[in-house]
């Protein structure tokens, strides 16, 4: 759900309501029509790993489920298919509905899988406004792929973290091989056919101490919506093959090598903010900026990892399996499956709406008592397995670096709520920040 924010057009105005309306639904899910299977095997890829969850194509929890297709393992069926877009556009309390398709690499599947889901959602619209969005590693991106989006008005989320030496690093080819130039020429294909795109960069280990270059360089191919999503990953074998850890396994597993440290990403986000406060106000629009700025002003920031609780949010697997969020594809948070349950039953469910508010009750004091909560809220759970100075469990692994970045931007997003509060653009903090005194 996170890097929705950039897929959207907005500007920054008096109010941040054409900003936020498209995050006031109470239920979304985000769909995986090929599971985890891609042409790509990224280092720190959290996904991956979840065709082991499916290797004989049948979840272990319930291996008679007469949907399944042991023989297209990792692929939406028909069936499922149809089943999913229903019961998702019935779900709905507005009239607007928003599909984003995700992966693994969702351009796995054929683009007439696509056509058809077309046809689906004209089929049970019911006279509502049905948008798409669709994140990809770009590598398979075609002329005819991006004739389609253009056409249907398709937005792309396309994953790339930075200049190619710190893209490569990590985002490579199951056989080694580098995939920068194959999504350069993908971003040429959508700019070729006037397709909105945005920009998702990993914040790894070694790209976080580059914060400019990676800023200067989306700013260079044309980019408009950024969102940095820092990576943080521990490391625990399962008896089943996997090897991440969820928060129900314990505060004792090792981080993995390329996850972020809190300093780095402080660092990063503080050096580049001071970039874009200076010069890109209302140009170039960064998720983590814009979420920050909603949660000064009072407004939900849209992004699920700074709200006050989750949940809203779930994931279905390709065979219809629902789980309470991408990062919590684990089976101790599989709700349920499609062809048993309704979409609306599950995610209304009292499983799910405690997993939501956990990430609120949960907090320990030391983030109850913290300046920065309203901005905050402890973050993503799937990070709070860290100990308080005070020995209480549930701190989140980045929070010093939060809390550092919060210090850092406050006089900015001070200013910037008042110019809204004055129905003036914050945009003007630019003009601001020239004075002598406030340099």
């Amino acid at each position: 759900m996170c890097y929705l924010c950039a897929l959207l057009k907005r500007t920054y105005a008096p109010s941040l309501m054409n900003t936020l309306t498209p995050f006031s639904s109470p239920l979304y899910v985000m769909s995986k029509p090929a599971g985890s299977l891609c042409n790509l095997a990224c280092d720190y890829c959290y996904y991956l790993e979840k065709s082991l969850l499916y290797r004989n194509g049948v979840h272990e929890s319930h291996k008679s489920h007469e949907h399944f297709e042991p023989h297209k393992p990792l692929l939406m069926s028909d069936a499922t298919l149809e089943a999913f877009i229903r019961q998702y556009i019935e779900a709905q309390t507005q009239p607007q509905v928003l599909f984003t398709w995700h992966g693994g690499e969702p351009l796995m599947r054929p683009l007439t899988f696509y056509k058809k889901v077309l046809e689906l959602q004209r089929r049970y619209a019911g006279g509502r406004q049905i948008d798409n969005c669709l994140q990809t590693n770009g590598t398979l991106l075609t002329d005819e792929w991006c004739t389609f989006f253009s056409e249907n008005n398709w937005l792309i989320g396309l994953s790339i973290d930075g200049p190619q030496e710190f893209h490569d690093e990590y985002r490579r080819a199951r056989g080694g091989q580098p995939s920068f130039h194959k999504v350069m020429r993908g971003i040429e294909l959508l700019k070729k056919h006037g397709v909105e795109w945005n920009a998702m960069g990993v914040v790894n280990d070694f790209n976080a101490d580059y914060p400019l270059d990676v800023y200067h360089f989306y700013k260079d191919i044309g980019c408009h919506y950024i969102q940095f999503t820092p990576i943080v990953e521990r490391l625990l074998p399962h008896s089943d093959g996997r090897r991440l850890a969820s928060i129900a396994d314990g505060q004792d597993a090792p981080l993995a090598d390329f996850s972020v440290t809190p300093e780095q990403y402080a660092h990063f986000a503080c050096t580049i903010f001071d970039e874009w406060v200076r010069h890109d106000v209302g140009d170039v629009f960064v998720q983590l900026f814009d979420a920050t700025l909603a949660c000064w002003v009072g407004q939900a920031p849209g992004v699920c990892s700074m709200a006050e609780t989750c949940g809203h949010a779930a994931v279905m697997e390709h065979n219809g399996d629902l789980y309470s969020c991408d990062h919590f594809v684990f089976p101790e948070y599989r709700l349920g499956n499609i062809h048993n349950d309704s979409i609306t039953a599950m995610m209304y469910s009292p499983r799910q709406h405690a997993f939501g508010a956990a990430k609120r009750d949960s907090l320990p004091g030391q983030c109850r008592q913290c300046e920065w909560k309203f901005a905050c809220n402890g973050g993503c759970p799937k990070d709070r397995f860290c100990m308080t100075a005070d020995g209480e469990p549930g701190l989140n692994y980045l929070c010093e670096g939060y809390r550092t970045f919060f210090r850092h931007v406050a006089p900015y997003m001070d200013f910037m709520k008042e110019e809204l509060e004055h129905q003036r653009p914050p945009a003007n903090v630019m003009e601001w920040i020239k004075e002598p005194h406030k340099s």
